[in-house]
């Protein structure tokens, strides 16, 4: 069956009849083990999409079991159960990646929202990549923001993802059915901008011949992401404030309000506050908006989701027809990625066009060479991926001739002296030829 419809239930009791309905009545299969050595078969054949671990299994604590689903269902949301008095030992489950904790006695109510919300979150996390301990907090907390009507203001810098964060609340909120609406405040003109927000009728100005309606009427029902909103004039900004305060809008050149209902998420890559001092951006629009903020890192700040976005690029722009060689893996973790996200989405789609094998090598990453320490070890590893592969090679051909010295030699090109070089060489890195031959 497919990964929404199982919940995997550790704890040492099977769920009683109410709360096995319950999660039935959600959509879900239940499965129960009591045995942490059951848990990673479970895992790899259902692929749950929802994980309910209790406290009361003697076998591991319960910190070091969310770590172990964590690993072994990186996609799923995962929930502990504890007593009313382990306030601390929750706080812990959600350090180790639970999304969520459960006071136990619960009633099947609490446990119906847990599962709701759980479920909203994943739906939110299509296509959304999200391993590294800092991704899975502040998904946690924007997760919490979606199941409010609150503002949410997102800071980060340029390219870390901060409209798919924004996507991610919408699609975890009860407006995932409703319009987003995306307006880069940035990349419209200045002269544009207020008729582009808040719509405008015929005449309303030279060049207006047709009515047309803003990005805040097309959202209306759904969620409005302002991005980069520090780049608003404060002229417009006052404006902005007011039809944020009102929940209504006027078009230009129009006396009638329309009445909005809509979530409003702000995202800037300059630090607002203090913009705010240095009187760049208006104090009472800042609070405005500064209901929930959220700091999305910079890539370098969550190297574990690294590679995991480089197999998820791969994936999308190769087919599922490629891989990432160990050397290509390893300058990617070392590289400090100035341009986060969209630099690496930007890399693996030239790395996919310039391979010349299933597997990508570092020559086809062609990472900028502006960072001495990444070009050092750029070079490095080039230099070990070369050995590795004359130390394959070597080995292929000692195989094909069952480990016959000069026979090898002769095949190679090469004198006996020098392949015993080789050998040697080759032994001194940990290759183990002592099974073939001599």
């Amino acid at each position: 069956m497919s990964q929404a419809n199982y919940v995997l239930w550790i704890a040492q009791q099977q769920p009683d009849a109410e709360v096995q309905q319950c999660i039935r009545s959600e959509g879900y299969q239940l499965l129960h083990t009591a045995e942490v050595t059951e848990i990673v078969g479970l895992c790899q054949d259902y692929q749950p999409a929802l994980a309910f671990i209790d406290c009361d299994l003697p076998q591991m604590a319960l910190p070091d079991l969310v770590s172990l689903v964590c690993r072994k269902l990186p996609a799923a949301q995962i929930i502990s159960m504890v007593g009313n008095d382990q306030s601390e030992l929750a706080s812990d489950t959600l350090q180790s990646g639970a999304i969520d904790y459960l006071l136990k006695p619960f009633f099947c109510s609490q446990l119906k929202t847990s599962i709701r919300n759980a479920t909203a979150m994943s739906r939110g996390l299509k296509d959304l990549v999200a391993v590294s301990h800092a991704s899975r907090q502040i998904l946690q907390l924007a997760n919490r923001a979606a199941q409010t009507e609150a503002s949410v203001l997102i800071l980060g810098e340029s390219g870390t993802g901060k409209e798919r964060l924004a996507q991610f609340i919408h699609q975890a909120s009860d407006r995932a059915d409703k319009p987003f609406i995306a307006v880069n405040c940035a990349a419209i003109p200045e002269h544009m901008l207020e008729a582009m927000l808040f719509g405008y009728n015929k005449g309303a100005f030279t060049g207006a011949v047709n009515q047309q309606i803003g990005k805040f009427e097309a959202a209306n029902g759904g969620t409005i992401l302002l991005d980069e909103i520090s780049e608003l004039p404060l002229a417009l900004q006052a404006k902005l404030l007011r039809v944020l305060q009102e929940r209504e809008v006027e078009r230009l050149g129009s006396n009638s309000r329309i009445k909005l209902d809509i979530r409003v998420i702000a995202a800037s890559n300059k630090n607002l506050r203090s913009q705010v001092e240095q009187g760049l951006f208006r104090e009472d629009l800042f609070y405005r908006l500064d209901v929930l903020p959220l700091s999305w890192p910079a890539l370098r700040e969550r190297r574990d989701d690294i590679l995991p976005l480089a197999e998820f690029f791969i994936n999308k722009y190769g087919n599922g027809k490629y891989r990432l060689s160990r050397g290509a893996a390893d300058v990617m973790l070392q590289y400090n990625w100035p341009g986060n996200v969209r630099e690496l989405e930007n890399i693996m789609q030239r790395a996919l066009v310039m391979a010349r094998g299933i597997e990508l090598q570092i020559a086809d990453l062609n990472l900028p060479q502006c960072h001495p320490q990444a070009a050092a070890i750029c070079a490095s590893l080039l230099k070990q991926s070369k050995k590795d592969a004359e130390f394959d090679y070597i080995l292929n051909v000692l195989n094909k001739f069952n480990g016959h010295r000069t026979r090898t030699a002769q095949a190679l090109g090469v004198s006996t002296r020098a392949l015993r070089y080789k050998i040697a060489a080759m032994r001194e890195h940990g290759v183990d030829i002592d099974a073939l031959a001599s």
